[in-house]
């Protein structure tokens, strides 16, 4: 373990405060990782989650023959798909409208 360098002489670039999103210094796109590196997102990526999460349960429970716990679980599993997916799509939103851009870029990618 000689050859790894010590805390001190470590790259701290890592460590910047999460007011400083979007990264511009170390991408060449524009909204790289935008959904990860803004922590505005992650309601949005955990309430998506655990839909998807749901869907495997309600399959289950589809699966075994209950019909109530599929009904709730569908329902369950709906509600939080469409309110994740709502939030990531409202805060992608807000950073471009922040930014002055429109909702697509003119860039090709």
């Amino acid at each position: 373990m000689h050859g790894e360098p010590s805390d001190s002489s470590r790259n701290n670039d890592i460590d910047q405060p999460e007011h400083d999103f979007p990264d511009d210094s170390r991408t060449t796109r524009t909204h790289a990782g935008e959904s990860i590196e803004d922590t505005r997102n992650w309601p949005g990526i955990i309430l998506f989650g655990v839909g998807i999460a749901l869907l495997a349960l309600t399959l289950t429970a589809a699966g075994y023959g209950f019909a109530g716990w599929v009904i709730i679980g569908g329902v369950s599993c709906i509600v939080c798909l469409g309110m994740g997916a709502t939030l990531v799509i409202a805060e992608h939103r807000r950073v471009r409208n922040q930014e002055g851009l429109g909702l697509n870029e003119p860039h090709d990618h």
